[in-house]
């Protein structure tokens, strides 16, 4: 059964000027897991509207943790998202394929991870290593985890980026961002 899972305090406006209140929710999926999603009511009245799934998350708990890292950024890009229909793609007949399957990996992750981190540190590190320390420094350590299990900034195992305090975190991401960038030009 979906629920909510948290209400923010703050309205977040749609590009019309109209006020929404977001709203985090969250369901059991089929087979075991959680996903999330946000939807936004309009503070004046209208109908409502829902972002696509924004998380798969193991538990009800880490679902509801994942509300609670959510910047006024991310729910307005969310409610871009639920107010913007997706484009029709016209479907072509199927074709068959070239090859039986995929090519063999050359590398395999040593970590079986799903993403779900709430930022892309080589994308923010483009805009200025400030700015990148800044929103860092704004999540939890649980999402900082993440951020680094997901893009492989650190070999360390996450038992141990686990034990890390946020500022380490910030650290250590800063640091293996600057690096692989520096491996790439």
């Amino acid at each position: 059964m979906a629920e909510t899972l948290l209400v923010y305090q703050l309205p977040v406006a749609a590009t019309d000027g109209t006020l929404y209140e977001a709203r985090a929710c969250g369901s059991e999926m089929e087979g075991g897991g959680w996903q999330g999603w946000l939807e936004f009511l309009p503070v004046a009245g209208g109908p409502p509207a829902r972002s696509p799934r924004e998380t798969t998350q193991p538990n009800r708990v880490d679902t509801e943790y994942w509300a609670t890292g959510l910047t006024p950024v991310y729910l307005e890009g969310a409610l871009m998202r639920a107010l913007t229909r997706p484009p029709l793609v016209p479907m072509a007949p199927p074709q068959p394929s070239v090859f039986r399957g995929p090519a063999p990996s050359t590398a395999a992750r040593s970590v079986e991870v799903s993403p779900s981190s709430v930022l892309n540190p080589f994308s923010v590190y483009d805009k200025g290593e400030t700015l990148l320390r800044s929103q860092l420094g704004a999540l939890s350590a649980w999402h900082l985890v993440n951020i680094a299990i997901e893009y492989e900034l650190s070999e360390e195992p996450v038992e141990r980026l686990n034990r890390l305090s946020a500022h380490s975190l910030v650290e250590l991401i800063v640091q293996g961002t600057r690096e692989a960038l520096a491996r790439h030009r």
